[in-house]
């Protein structure tokens, strides 16, 4: 399973999500996109969104903090 996490440091609902899939041994690889510009432009051509998180899991695509869609995705 891949999964891909876009966000800022400052941003509370993308601790809440990094911290969520660590609580359910859900590895991610995680891109800061106040720092990677190359990253903020794939997240937005995937998302069409400039807000974060942006959680890429297996191609699907969620904005936001959505448990429910993310278990969903997680297949859970």
């Amino acid at each position: 399973m891949a999964v891909t996490i876009y966000s800022t440091p400052s941003c509370g609902f993308c601790i809440k999500v990094k911290n969520y899939f660590k609580e359910a041994g859900v590895p991610f690889t995680e891109y800061n996109v106040a720092d990677n510009r190359e990253k903020a432009e794939e997240m937005v051509r995937k998302s069409g969104q400039m807000g974060v998180p942006v959680i890429d899991i297996n191609g699907k695509i969620i904005v936001g903090f959505n448990k429910p869609e993310i278990d969903k995705a997680l297949k859970r």
